[in-house]
């Protein structure tokens, strides 16, 4: 080591000087390929069907389905949860399960939790971007959100303003993100896009929302919209980071419509599946992008399924799905282990070289996902 130092300091002092300039730079900076992160959440997705496949109990309740039931043994069931699970997310499984990295089977060990006391959703979402399980932060009605989240914090640095965009299916991503402070963009709920120069496909999308059904109220969009409106945004503008929000699963969940709820689910699996193969074929994207999938919260089982919160049991129980140019292609994480939802948000930071920091606490990142 003496020998090789002494050879170093030997040479010119401009080579010198870069060979220190590049000993400072963080390790992170050194070896990230990645350049873009797209956040997909589905609201309220049990890790039970994710790992598992549908359940078969309640795929025959007739309290929870409608659907016939040979369709939906068809659909949805299989002899084995390896068989179960592929039928109902197949790009998880055969794409992600092979390229990236699955966590929260807890069949197996594998352990997954929100921090926060309560277990719904606006005290999810503010966990997975503040990094940081407020306790003050109890309602799905609370006011704008005080606490800095990621996305803004990225948004801030050279090279990502104006370079982050959200598309919700909730309206209360105004609030959860807090908008006004931010100045993130951001499409949540039944809003129509406001911006000067929309192309033809995204001038039919606006005109096509009020016909739109909406049989989860007038604060929750459809996520077949949604999908489509931030797809054609991502096409167009070309985003470094973008936030995909669904909602349909759990908005299902609540009905106790648990066919639907699969449904859902397979719909979410095949919207990523597009949204991957768009990234694998745009040049901007490709090979330069990490995907980070997961849950706001998790459910309650038998009869609970429909429910979550803080006395129902199981509802803190959730995955997260990571796959991208940096993320070793280790598959489902079959050892044993604890990952917390509030590491999400530095997780993020971090594939990016950067160092989430705010005036709160920020759990630190899940080192594995990011290649260590």
């Amino acid at each position: 080591m003496k020998c090789r130092e002494h050879r170093l300091f030997a040479r010119p002092k401009i080579i010198v000087a870069f060979a220190i300039l590049v000993a400072t730079i963080p390790a992170t900076a050194q070896v990230r390929k990645t350049e873009n992160i797209f956040v997909v959440t589905t609201d309220g997705f049990r890790w039970k069907e994710l790992f598992n496949g549908a359940e078969r109990k309640l795929l025959t309740d007739k309290r929870y389905v409608s659907t016939d039931s040979a369709t939906l043994d068809n659909a949805f069931w299989a002899a084995t949860s390896d068989e179960r699970r592929k039928k109902l997310m197949p790009f998880f499984w055969n794409t992600i399960a092979n390229h990236g990295q699955l966590y929260g089977n807890r069949s197996i060990g594998n352990l997954m939790n929100v921090k926060n006391i309560y277990r719904f959703s606006y005290p999810g979402y503010n966990e997975i971007f503040t990094g940081y399980p407020d306790s003050l932060v109890n309602s799905n009605d609370y006011p704008p959100n005080p606490n800095e989240n990621v996305l803004e914090f990225i948004n801030r640095q050279n090279g990502f303003k104006n370079k982050v965009s959200v598309f919700a299916s909730w309206n209360a991503y105004y609030r959860i993100l807090n908008s006004e402070r931010s100045g993130l963009y951001i499409n949540s709920g039944w809003s129509q896009l406001t911006d000067n120069d929309l192309n033809e496909t995204q001038q039919m999308l606006n005109e096509q929302q009020p016909y739109l059904p909406r049989i989860f109220g007038s604060t929750e969009r459809l996520d077949a919209s949604t999908f489509f409106l931030a797809k054609e945004h991502i096409k167009k503008h070309h985003p470094r980071v973008f936030y995909l929000a669904l909602i349909d699963t759990d908005a299902f969940g609540h009905q106790g419509k648990y066919d639907l709820y699969l449904n859902a689910a397979h719909n979410v699996d095949a919207m990523i599946n597009d949204l991957w193969s768009f990234i694998q074929h745009d040049p901007f994207y490709k090979d330069k992008t990490t995907l980070i999938v997961t849950t706001d919260h998790g459910r309650g089982e038998n009869e609970k399924w429909t429910g979550h919160y803080s006395n129902i049991e199981h509802s803190d129980e959730i995955w997260m799905a990571v796959m991208g140019p940096d993320t070793k292609p280790l598959g489902e994480i079959k050892t044993n282990g604890q990952v917390y939802q509030q590491q999400v948000a530095a997780t993020i930071s971090s594939f990016l070289g950067m160092q989430f920091k705010s005036n709160h606490p920020v759990a630190k990142p899940i080192e594995s996902a990011l290649g260590k």
